[in-house]
């Protein structure tokens, strides 16, 4: 029997397999929360199904989500990354990754952990939205969104934010028709 997923899953078996695995669980983890708070700033403006097609790549290439070795990353590492033609090659997001990297890491050091800072927009809860695919922002991802920028991060506008949110599990947004759906 076939399992009824949210409508934005393609038949695509790496769309079925994050769906069904990651999407909408919650992520504790600094480093698994690090891994995707990257590959959703450099979603911007493109579809997820290509980031999750080149996900393998962009952890190779960015040593595999290492946020303090990323945080480190100079003029040469700019430049094989530019040249990588496994990952999306923008400038403005390969940099603002870097920065975006030592943000995270002085996150880290004020609140103990980015699962703290992250969680706390919540109380420490899941948000289980009935919206579904009719909102991709809110007043959560505004407000984190207003606080990223202002501590220097790029690529995190709500929408962005939103998202990242939604696939790290702090908020559930499964279609009412999904199997995983929270009835």
């Amino acid at each position: 029997m076939n399992k009824i997923r949210c409508p934005w899953v393609s038949d695509d078996p790496v769309y079925i397999d994050y769906h069904d695995h990651e999407w909408g669980k919650p992520v504790y983890d600094d480093h698994k929360l690090y891994e995707m708070f990257l590959l959703e700033t450099f979603q911007a403006g493109l579809s997820w199904i290509t980031i999750l097609h080149k996900r393998q790549a962009f952890a190779k290439a960015f040593d595999h989500f290492d946020v303090e070795r990323i945080a480190l990353y100079q003029e040469d590492k700019i430049n094989a990354l530019m040249a990588d033609q496994g990952i999306i090659r923008n400038r403005r997001k390969i940099t603002a990754a870097i920065k975006n990297a030592q943000i995270f890491i002085s996150i880290q050091k004020e609140y103990g952990s980015f699962c703290q800072y992250i969680w706390q927009f919540t109380d420490h809860k899941i948000i289980y939205l009935k919206d579904h695919d009719l909102v991709v922002r809110n007043e959560i991802s505004d407000q984190i969104s207003a606080d990223l920028k202002k501590r220097g991060m790029s690529f995190v506008g709500s929408v962005t934010i939103y998202s990242y949110l939604e696939a790290v599990g702090i908020f559930n947004n499964h279609h009412k028709q999904c199997y995983l759906h929270i009835k």
